[in-house]
């Protein structure tokens, strides 16, 4: 059993029997999770800005970091992994958004990027199935490929499925 850990502005795929994906301190970030029933391929975004309009030299660089730039390559990067192009039958599910440190709700990134993650996701033709999203908590998610399920914990609370 491997565990990758995504950092972020990062994003990966595991699809190995026993292979666990997991992000940490997901605040006002999303993590877009998006698992292949057919390959049994698991992909992880870890989205911390909305727009790569905001700074186009770091999106060419790091593309996971934003969602409009970071869900395409996760995408890619899974059809790499065997799951098919265009696929309108993969599982996506997303967590966080919260609204952390915003003293006097002056930037509300947590529900812009919300916004931005499911607004590209609709242009691929892709709808989260479940999602854990806003509050003011951060969450940490992890997904295991045996069982195609995505925990979340924080702290003070016990973990739960989504």
């Amino acid at each position: 059993m491997e565990t990758t850990v995504i950092g972020v502005g990062e994003f990966g795929t595991v699809g190995n029997p026993g292979d666990v994906i997991k992000t940490f301190a997901l605040g006002s970030c999303v993590a877009v999770v998006v698992m292949d029933k057919r390959t049994r391929v698991v992909g992880l975004l870890h989205v911390a800005l909305p727009s790569s309009k905001t700074n186009p030299e770091r999106a060419k660089s790091d593309p996971g970091y934003f969602a409009d730039t970071g869900i395409p390559e996760l995408l890619e990067q899974m059809v790499a992994a065997g799951t098919r192009r265009g696929d309108t039958d993969l599982i996506v599910k997303l967590a966080g958004g919260a609204k952390v440190l915003d003293v006097g709700n002056a930037f509300d990134v947590g529900k812009k990027n919300q916004l931005a993650v499911k607004k590209t996701l609709w242009a691929h033709g892709l709808a989260p199935r479940a999602e854990d999203l806003g509050g003011a908590i951060s969450r940490t998610v992890e997904v295991d490929v045996d069982r195609g399920r995505m925990a979340v914990t924080t702290t003070n609370r016990d973990p739960w499925e989504i």
